[in-house]
């Protein structure tokens, strides 16, 4: 089925781990495609932590993932924004995350970017519609990505997609999006393996974030039957990723 492969893509949460529980053979299916030679990122929505809070939490789970191997939003709007000439920003953030933006001036009154992630149970009216304002005011929204729902250990969680979505729709303006399923997201990752995307294999458990995404850059994909996974989802939806497989360690009989 997959012919040529010689790179692969991974999100973290729900294909490697939920939560704190690493899935079953997680880490000897990463080290077996390493001894292969396979060239691997691993590219998250996440935006509750900073990226080396992230890398601690991988060493934390002994997974064999190098910090120069993950791909995460903030650090990339980081990047995103040292480019553009106006950069005040609002800061729509977990604190931990706010410390990638330091380099930054902050300003709440009239910031050229409002910078959305996650924020919890602190999103409410009053937020919402005083970020409207902003944006009614020519403020720009940049999204750290727009995910609908994560998985947690607890179940499916709404995600900070919902916010942006209706901000959208009520200022008629379109965010800046930086992670999945942002096709640059994933050409950002092709570029940093130097692999041409009809040679690459993206593996998550999402259906528009990481199967839509992949396929919109041109990479073939593998639906994992684990995290955010859920049948009913996927028999009404029209994408159809390259494979569907229950669990990581099915790569193992793949590549």
């Amino acid at each position: 089925m997959f012919k040529n492969i010689e790179g692969l893509l991974f999100d973290l949460d729900g294909v490697l781990y939920i939560g704190d529980k690493v899935i079953d053979k997680a880490s000897e299916t990463i080290n077996y495609l390493k001894t292969k030679k396979y060239r691997l990122r691993f590219l998250t929505n996440t935006t509750t932590r900073s990226h080396d809070a992230l890398y601690e939490k991988i060493i934390r789970l002994n997974l064999p993932i190098e910090r120069n191997e993950i791909l995460a939003p903030p650090r990339m709007a980081v990047n995103y924004l040292r480019n553009s000439k106006n950069s005040k920003l609002l800061l729509i953030l977990e604190e931990e995350t706010k410390s990638e933006f330091s380099e930054f001036v902050i300003d709440e009154e009239n910031p050229d970017f409002i910078v959305l992630g996650h924020y919890g149970n602190k999103w409410n009216y009053d937020l919402l519609n005083k970020l409207f304002k902003l944006v009614m005011r020519g403020s720009k929204i940049l999204a750290l990505h727009k995910g609908r729902y994560w998985q947690t250990e607890e179940g499916l969680t709404l995600d900070i997609g919902a916010f942006v979505a209706g901000l959208e729709h009520a200022t008629g303006q379109t965010a800046i999006v930086i992670g999945k399923p942002s096709k640059e997201f994933f050409n950002i990752a092709l570029k940093s393996i130097n692999i041409l995307p009809e040679n690459v294999v993206m593996v998550g458990d999402d259906i528009v974030n990481d199967i839509k995404g992949a396929q919109d850059a041109g990479i073939q994909t593998i639906l994992v039957k684990t995290g955010k996974y859920r049948q009913n989802i996927i028999e009404e939806s029209k994408i159809k990723p390259t494979a569907l497989i229950k669990s990581l360690s099915e790569l193992q009989n793949i590549f």
